[in-house]
């Protein structure tokens, strides 16, 4: 009986969340358009399937991250989602300053949780304060909602029919300062894009938010807030996010989804399918890679209780799909002649879960992130990474949680990587 009474409180809840809704208007007719957010000229934006546009603007943005390189190498960030996993790259991000180790990178990219550090990433390390606030400070405490299930999150996502914790957390932080100082760095040649997933195309759509800045004003910081908070609002954990576009005739709502729906993380302003000889001009280049996830986890029971299985099953889809764009960035860099260097969230990092926004938690990954990155500890190829793992897994590492860039001996002590330039 009680097994009864549960599934039909479990079908009221589902009839009850179909009827909440809100009300838009149609989104525009065609995958292509020159539709932009209201007030804004389109090329603020680009959906990764256009192959014509991206011809034409490439050039010049890759041009420009030369200009802002000063002669030497671009260098190139790429943060990948990985939900309350961002922390490990806030943490990241922190210890590189301490280390004194942060290069200056030309281009940073985002997605998801990749997409809320990004801005401070971009900005440099006078904003660690601010990142660590985020991520492991008492800001982070508004992602967390002790009273809502995993289920009821997922039945009623937070935020619906109004703005939700995520919103209160990126609005704190994206201020006109904010706003300004990514404008004066885009105006340098720098680059900042993220990542959205827009659901009526079913497709990835860029964001140059330099050039969102760069409109200055009230309307670039609402737009700015906006597409982070799209990129990081995992369907049914937050509320996706409607952007008012117009084609200078019509107007539409589109509805927009964290970008890791449909890429885990990018290098370049174009899509990672699509290889451009313009990528030419960036051989050479640096590229660190933050992934804010696990690639491997131990073998343990799934429980067959609902939430365990739908987390367990987002878990596993982001780390094959973060695998195969791994393998993706591997061959692009090994072909332009570009250096790679990688960092993961290990296998034998104890008990971590992409939905767990427990504040402890956050704080106790931005910390070992920070450790690592402060020790020289933190990078690796792909190929080390992937032995490191294998070897967490099979018990053979002596010290629990053991930095991504170091190996253990068999007397237990850890030592870097050595990360081969190529």
């Amino acid at each position: 009986m009680h097994i009864v009474k549960s599934l039909l409180c479990l079908a009221c809840l589902i009839t009850l969340a179909g009827c909440v809704t809100q009300s838009r208007k149609p989104p525009p007719p065609t995958l292509i358009s020159n539709t932009a957010p209201v007030g804004f000229d389109p090329s603020i934006r680009i959906v990764t399937t256009d192959r014509r546009r991206f011809a034409t603007i490439s050039p010049p943005i890759i041009q420009g991250l030369r200009q802002a390189a000063h002669g030497g190498p671009v260098n190139i960030l790429a943060l990948s989602g990985g939900g309350s996993g961002g922390a490990f790259g806030a943490g990241a991000l922190a210890g590189l300053t301490r280390g004194h180790q942060r290069p200056d990178f030309q281009l940073v990219t985002g997605v998801s949780a990749g997409a809320l550090i990004a801005s401070f990433a971009f900005l440099g390390s006078s904003w660690d304060p601010a990142l660590q606030d985020a991520f492991g400070g008492e800001r982070s405490d508004l992602i967390h909602s002790p009273k809502t299930s995993f289920l009821a999150r997922l039945v009623f996502p937070s935020g619906l029919g109004s703005h939700g914790r995520l919103y209160e957390l990126v609005d704190h932080f994206v201020t006109p300062r904010m706003i300004a100082a990514v404008a004066a760095e885009t105006a340098k040649g720098r680059r900042l894009i993220v990542a959205t997933t827009d659901l009526d195309k079913q497709e990835t759509v860029l964001w140059d938010m330099g050039a969102i800045a760069a409109h200055g004003g009230d309307a670039a910081r609402k737009l700015f807030r906006d597409v982070l908070v799209a990129s990081a609002s995992v369907p049914g954990m937050f509320p996706p996010v409607i952007i008012h576009v117009s084609d200078g005739v019509h107007a539409y709502d589109e509805l927009h989804v964290d970008g890791s729906v449909t890429t885990p993380l990018f290098i370049t302003p174009l899509v990672a399918d699509v290889v451009s000889t313009s990528l030419d001009q960036l051989n050479g280049a640096n590229v660190y890679v933050i992934v804010n996830s696990q690639l491997a986890s131990p073998p343990r029971e799934s429980s067959l209780e609902t939430p365990e299985l739908l987390g367990r099953s987002f878990s596993a889809q982001l780390m094959y799909k973060t695998k195969e764009t791994l393998a993706l960035v591997d061959s692009v860099t090994r072909e332009h002649h570009m250096r790679l260097r990688v960092t993961v969230i290990p296998a034998d990092y104890p008990g971590h879960s992409f939905a767990d926004f427990r504040p402890e938690s956050l704080r106790r990954l931005f910390d070992y992130g920070a450790d690592c990155a402060a020790r020289g500890l933190l990078w690796a190829t792909i190929e080390q990474g992937i032995q490191r793992d294998r070897a967490a897994i099979n018990g053979s590492l002596h010290a629990a949680a053991s930095c991504p860039g170091s190996i253990t001996t068999s007397s237990g002590a850890g030592h870097a990587m050595q990360v081969p330039s190529r």
